[in-house]
């Protein structure tokens, strides 16, 4: 039930994040949810290569433990991909100067008020 949850919230916020900045909204919702379970097996995928390197004797019986510790990873992972998306879609807007009130002017004519 809360991976229900945490799919719905993680897609509606990128979804309001694509459209705030006219990107495809769909695509960007989707992408979020899927950073969101490849940071989970990623994370996983680590502890499983240290566990061996190492011998930690993890539980691997334990789904529900590995599933509670790769929430925060792959919260934090959307995180990151929201922080990225949001500075370069804000790099990438353009400031439309107001240019119809410009017609017909000349360009040394400067508007003093």
């Amino acid at each position: 039930m809360l991976g229900i949850f945490l799919i719905y919230f993680i897609g509606k916020h990128f979804y309001k994040l694509a459209e705030q900045f006219q990107q495809n909204k769909w695509l960007y919702a989707i992408l979020g949810v899927v950073i969101y379970y490849a940071s989970g097996i990623v994370f996983v995928f680590v502890l499983v290569i240290l566990d061996e390197l190492f011998g930690y004797g993890i539980d691997w019986d334990n789904a529900k433990g590995l599933e509670l510790m790769a929430i925060p990873i792959g919260i934090a992972a959307d995180y990151g991909f929201q922080y990225i998306l949001k500075k370069k879609w804000e790099k990438s807007i353009v400031l439309v100067a107001d240019e119809i009130e410009d017609i017909g002017k000349h360009e040394n004519d400067t508007d003093i008020s």
